[in-house]
């Protein structure tokens, strides 16, 4: 019995990934000078206009304009040929400090109130939140595949616009991909979409032709793609006006795109533009921290974890995990176990534990936030494989054996 699954990805020069860009900019810009630094900050763009919004705590200063010119131009809109320029367009902030009183449960924890005192305890959730994790050992990347492929299709419409190996291309591009899955394994593409906007004088053939040759067949292993393969190339037939003068973009609003493709859960939180004290971000980090080196350690084939937590509370309210029916040996309960024993998912102790405090995050603005080795992404490491398999053999193995 066979299923389709499809995920999608956008290119950094998206109008939401343009915004996620920009709020993680600036968030490392503080956390670079202040590590201490509270950031939420969003960004909206449309036509010829960047506006910055949200709360900011820092003793450092920082240029804002400066910055968010500079990540403007690095995606590609360096002159007005594709409606939006960095060097034209207006600038406006309007940005506050932290609550007072968010600020007090995130200083203070209910923990440290309640005498419980502990410096791990002492940073409370920056709001209450459910975050997730997941992993699958179908990929290297412990990832599904159709959002691993639609991540490798954008990253390469960037390249090959970057590199002038396509030189006509814009900054703005959709991919999408659908595979065919029989009893639960991958097992081909079914359908590749690929939407680049690009110049007005290029012919609709020369733009498929290329992206067939030059994008999806250099992205895509060849044993996935067969004679029944679909290619879906700008399916409309025209994308010249695209990036912001096309539609307007907003930080965080491609957050599945962010993280699993659709195929685990998200929880309520957008990741950019937040410092790690908001367990939107260092929170779901944890979760696929967890979730990757629980099935690295062979306990299942594929896990998601949910983590909840109250604001200004250290200790998360629940835990909870779900193999799909993948685990080894124990059950679901005997994973929580596991989990409890080895992470500690206090958010102070997942900033600490994943050095969270420094300015890591611009890169994880763009093709996806899970899954790279491109960058320094600390809840990749497999560090807690084998203390896992450790714990697993003393409690679980003997009881196991006995049935």
């Amino acid at each position: 019995m066979s299923r389709l699954f499809t995920s999608e990805s956008v290119t950094e020069g998206h109008p939401d990934k343009i915004c996620d860009q920009i709020s993680d900019a600036i968030l490392d810009a503080i956390i670079e000078k202040d590590e201490n630094g509270r950031v939420a900050c969003e960004t909206v763009v449309n036509t010829g206009i960047v506006i910055l919004v949200g709360e900011i705590s820092t003793r450092a200063y920082i240029d804002i304009p400066k910055i968010v010119r500079k990540t403007i131009s690095d995606i590609g809109y360096s002159n007005s040929k594709f409606g939006f320029d960095a060097a034209s367009c207006a600038i406006i902030t309007s940005i506050d400090e932290q609550s007072s009183d968010i600020a007090l449960g995130v200083n203070d924890s209910l923990e440290s109130r309640n005498g419980e005192k502990d410096n791990i305890e002492a940073i409370g959730a920056g709001d209450q939140g459910i975050v997730f994790g997941f992993a699958t050992n179908e990929t290297p990347e412990y990832l599904p595949l159709p959002i691993v492929l639609a991540h490798k299709l954008a990253k390469k419409l960037s390249e090959v616009r970057k590199n002038n190996i396509i030189p006509y291309l814009g900054p703005d591009g959709k991919t999408q991909v659908t595979v065919e899955y029989e009893k639960g394994k991958p097992v081909r593409i079914d359908t590749v979409l690929v939407s680049s906007q690009h110049e007005d004088n290029v012919s609709y053939d020369e733009i498929e032709k290329d992206i067939i040759d030059k994008v999806i067949k250099a992205a895509i292993p060849s044993g996935l793609l067969d004679s029944h393969t679909k290619y879906l190339i700008n399916p409309t037939g025209r994308f010249v006006k695209g990036g912001p003068e096309a539609d307007s973009g907003l930080t965080g609003r491609k957050i599945i795109v962010d993280s699993y493709g659709g195929y685990g859960r998200h929880g309520g939180g957008a990741f950019s533009g937040k410092d790690p004290t908001k367990v939107d971000r260092s929170g779901a980090y944890a979760a696929r921290w967890v979730a990757k080196n629980l099935v690295a350690a062979g306990i299942a084939d594929k896990i998601e974890i949910e983590i909840a937590y109250a604001i200004g509370v250290a200790s998360p309210v629940s835990v909870s995990v779900d193999t799909f029916g993948t685990g080894k040996t124990i059950s679901d309960d005997q994973i929580v176990e596991i989990i409890n024993e080895v992470f500690d998912l206090r958010p102070a102790a997942i900033i600490k534990e994943l050095n969270l405090r420094r300015p890591i995050y611009k890169n994880t603005a763009a093709y996806g936030h899970f899954g790279r080795t491109d960058i320094d992404a600390p809840w990749e490491r497999f560090d807690k494989v084998d203390e896992i398999k450790n714990i697993y053999k003393k409690n679980y193995q003997e009881l196991v054996s006995s049935f």
